[in-house]
């Protein structure tokens, strides 16, 4: 039987990161590529220089491409790797101070975090089917719980676990393999409303029980888990990946 650290051997593989060009995407995208998968990125900014001295961002060594997945028609238009094995859709935004109750923010959080998941899957879907390839839909612990700021974000989560299921099961006979991850509290750029707080940091942390914060590279050890044959009879679950916060 392979060890798992053949398993875990990505070389001759191709992975598409969506939102790989910071935090939780960007920690993923790397841990393919040190694996030995030629690796490519979208985010939405013009060029990987743009990104320079963005905290949580190194695109070294990783192919990126410019898309708004916001937008559906820049998704149609954009330009993937051919022969894809891996998808891993990491987008994500939020609007704060209650935006997300107003039409605008409502519609452009759902737009990014979960129409763009749809849009993203079926774009590839023909190519990863070809290649008995791999979808991980990224999605959060606030798809399991009321987030009374932020509704728009909390239902494009579970709407986002939910998807994980409904495709697993469609697209297991095509030879795709669709599963899912949800981070806990995660330094990123996202939760600054609470990580930049120490109150509010000290209370979230004294919430998990094992009392820190995740990290990009623990999302990305559960990533290259979910895609690899050790996870082969995984079939639409999302992982929790939180220090046991949801318990």
């Amino acid at each position: 039987m392979p060890s798992p650290k053949n398993e875990l051997d990505f070389s001759k593989k191709a992975v598409l990161v969506v939102g790989g060009s910071s935090g939780i995407g960007n920690g993923i995208a790397h841990a393919f590529a040190e694996r030995g998968a030629a690796t490519y990125v979208w985010g939405t900014r013009a060029t990987a220089e743009d990104y320079a001295g963005v905290e949580g961002s190194d695109l070294n060594g990783l192919s990126y491409g410019q898309v708004d997945v916001g937008d559906r028609a820049q998704i149609d238009a954009a330009e993937g790797p051919l022969g894809l094995d891996v998808l891993v859709l990491c987008q994500g935004t939020v609007v704060y101070r209650r935006g997300e109750f107003a039409p605008e923010g409502w519609d452009r959080v759902m737009a990014v975090n979960l129409d763009s998941l749809m849009a993203c899957a079926m774009k590839f879907h023909d190519q990863l089917a070809a290649r008995n390839g791999v979808i991980i839909i990224v999605s959060s612990v606030s798809g399991y719980t009321s987030n009374r700021g932020n509704p728009a974000y909390a239902a494009s989560k579970a709407g986002a676990v939910s998807l994980t299921k409904t495709l697993g099961e469609a697209w297991a006979r095509d030879g795709i393999r669709v599963v899912g991850l949800a981070p806990g509290l995660v330094d990123t750029k996202l939760t600054k409303v609470t990580t930049e707080h120490p109150d509010r940091l000290a209370a979230s942390i004294n919430a998990i029980p094992l009392g820190r914060m995740g990290t990009p590279a623990d999302m990305a050890g559960a990533a290259l888990f979910l895609a690899s044959p050790l996870a082969a009879y995984v079939v639409g679950q999302t992982l929790i990946v939180d220090g046991g916060l949801s318990l």
